[in-house]
């Protein structure tokens, strides 16, 4: 964690170096409450460090619209109580015109409150969407994170249903934080919809100590399939816990930040993860970018980490450039109202936030696995499409 740290000390003393007035008024100021240290860490600082690093390289090509972008980082450990005094702080005293969470849902509500109080938008970017985001969509609240319960969930169960050569006795497993539960017990109605009966469903604590209390549930439960919906240190080590105890079945989980580089690490022909961000293993020109964008921020962590935040960094400079200068919260509230983002690639299509959908209208999803005998990561599903109305 020290070099997570020490990169995100260089990206920000690249931001102060270029000409970035103090003033709210000289720049555009977007604050960011996020999981920069402490246990959840590894899945939210990465895409801070790539927001960042993406407004760097923005503000050396002019900035936006002439002026800079002014980032400032306020770290919440992932606690509801830390989220509430940086939001507050980054309102009152910094006054930015949005105010992002990057952090674990527990610390949602304090956020959303001052958020509301103030009037300030509030972009979720590397924290799950919450259904306040779908249609109808609250007024203050956009995302364009990659993954989101509800939605998740529907889209693993049809690919299990469709790649299951046998009747599915799908056990589940969630971390203890309200979206991972919200998502996990949405999966078990769809399953059940779906004709798959559900065997057993584990809980565990953020993080656990020992998976394999947990995990040894669910195996004497006898799934052919699990499914875990939660932050990728829950989804991995239940997984490897179960490898552990001889489980030979079928596991899904979500694609985060590192899941490029972990299923090469772990190399298991029945892991699965699904997610909606293109792998680097894709080789766009945009995944170019972001290795020239990485290398000179010097970041430590690995550029597959980092598509989640640059995504970000897209979605703020169409939302800034189109509020224009001088810039007003109602400005940008209204720009992020009508907005649509070209993703470059790093999604099976643009993100597009409308007055009444502030999570996007259409949802992309793709599934890797690794393949043993060939020895690296292959897509199992191409882009699958899912229209977002509800």
């Amino acid at each position: 964690m020290k070099q997570a740290l020490s990169s995100v000390a260089l990206v920000a003393a690249a931001a102060l170096a270029l000409p970035v007035p103090g003033a709210a008024q000289d720049a555009y100021v977007v604050g960011v409450s996020a999981a920069m240290t402490g246990p959840s860490a590894g899945g939210y600082a990465p895409v801070v460090e790539a927001i960042q690093a993406y407004l760097v390289h923005l503000n050396a090509k002019g900035g936006i619209n002439g002026k800079p972008v002014r980032l400032i980082v306020q770290d919440d450990q992932a606690e509801p109580s830390r989220a509430a005094a940086n939001a507050k702080k980054l309102i009152a005293q910094d006054q930015v015109l949005v105010l992002i969470n990057s952090s674990l849902s527990s610390t949602y509500a304090p956020m959303i409150a001052e958020s509301k109080r103030a009037g300030v938008p509030l972009y979720y970017a590397g924290g799950v969407c919450p259904q306040a985001t779908f249609p109808p969509a609250d007024p203050l609240q956009f995302c364009s994170t990659a993954y989101s319960a509800n939605l998740d969930s529907e889209a693993a169960m049809a690919f299990i249903k469709g790649a299951a050569k046998e009747p599915v006795r799908i056990g589940f497993a969630a971390m203890a934080i309200p979206i991972a539960r919200s998502g996990i017990a949405h999966a078990e109605k769809v399953a059940k919809s779906l004709g798959m009966t559900p065997v057993e469903t584990q809980i565990t604590p953020p993080p656990a100590p020992d998976y394999t209390p947990f995990a040894t549930k669910l195996k004497d439960a006898n799934p052919n399939w699990v499914f875990s919906w939660s932050p990728w240190v829950s989804q991995v080590r239940t997984f490897e816990a179960l490898r552990r105890l001889g489980w030979q079945g079928r596991y899904l989980s979500f694609a985060h930040l590192n899941s490029e580089d972990e299923l090469a690490r772990i190399q298991d022909g029945e892991f699965y993860v699904f997610g909606t961000n293109a792998f680097m293993e894709d080789n766009l020109p945009v995944h170019a970018e972001i290795r020239a964008v990485a290398a000179r921020a010097n970041l430590k962590y690995p550029v597959s980490y980092l598509i989640e935040g640059f995504i970000s960094g897209l979605v703020l400079e169409a939302a800034l450039k189109k509020t224009g200068w001088p810039p007003t919260q109602q400005k940008v509230l209204a720009a992020m109202n009508d907005l649509k983002v070209d993703t470059k690639g790093l999604r099976g299509g643009p993100i597009e936030w409308t007055k009444d959908n502030h999570f996007r209208t259409r949802q992309h999803y793709r599934v890797w696995r690794w393949d043993p005998a060939a020895k690296r990561i292959v897509q199992v599903q191409d882009w699958k499409t899912v229209e977002v109305t509800k």
